[in-house]
C-alpha cells in the first residue's frame, strides 16, 4: 500500500526491490566471469596473416598434425584452440585468454645473423627473440623456419613439448644466414 502523504511504495518494498537487484547483478557477473574462463575463451583466436612462403611444403604437413593436442603450462594444460577464419595455413594455438600461436614456414628470420645467440633445446636450434609481453622463437635449423609465440607468464614447458615433436618430425639441416 503506498505512503498515504507522498504517494510512494512501502520502504519494505524498496528495500526488496534493491536487495533483488543487487543479486541479480552479482549473478550476472559471476556467469560473465564463469563463461569467460571455460572452453575454448572468447571464440575463435583472430590471427593476422604472416608472410609464409612454405607452409604449404611437405616439412608443415607432416609437423603440424604431429603437434600435441594440450602443451603443458606451469602445471597448467592448454588446450588447442580454433584459429578464426581465414586461419593462416600451418598454424596452430593453444590456450586462452593468452594464446600461445605455432607458424610453420616462415620466411628466414631478419634476426639471424652469424653471431645470434641461439638456443638448443631438444637438439633443436631456436632463435629467441624478444617482445612486449611475449617472445617468439623460431626453429632455425630445420628444412623449414617455425616460430613459436610465447606469453612470458607460459614458463619453458611449451617450448619443451614443442622442440620434442620438431626433433623427433623433422631433420636437422645446417643453419642458413
Amino acid at each position: 500500500m503506498p505512503d498515504t502523504e507522498t504517494g510512494a511504495p512501502p520502504r519494505a518494498r524498496l528495500v526488496v526491490a534493491a536487495v533483488l537487484v543487487v543479486v541479480l547483478a552479482a549473478g550476472v557477473a559471476v556467469i560473465g566471469l564463469m563463461m569467460r574462463d571455460s572452453g575454448d575463451g572468447d571464440g575463435p583466436l583472430a590471427l593476422v596473416p604472416v608472410d609464409a612462403p612454405q607452409a604449404g611444403s611437405a616439412e608443415c604437413a607432416q609437423l603440424i598434425p604431429a603437434l600435441p593436442p594440450q602443451l603443458d603450462s606451469k602445471g597448467t594444460a592448454l588446450q588447442r584452440r580454433t584459429i578464426a577464419e581465414p586461419a593462416p595455413e600451418a598454424t596452430v594455438a593453444w590456450g586462452s585468454p593468452e594464446s600461445i600461436v605455432l607458424r610453420c614456414g616462415l620466411g628466414k628470420p631478419p634476426e639471424l645473423t652469424p653471431t645470434s645467440q641461439l638456443r638448443v633445446v631438444s637438439g633443436v636450434q631456436w632463435l629467441p627473440v624478444e617482445g612486449p609481453g611475449s617472445s617468439t622463437w623460431y626453429v632455425v635449423d630445420r628444412p623449414v623456419y617455425v616460430a613459436l609465440t610465447v606469453p612470458d607468464s607460459a614458463g619453458t614447458g611449451p617450448l619443451q613439448q614443442i622442440s620434442d615433436t620438431v626433433a623427433a618430425t623433422l631433420p636437422a639441416v645446417p643453419l642458413r644466414f
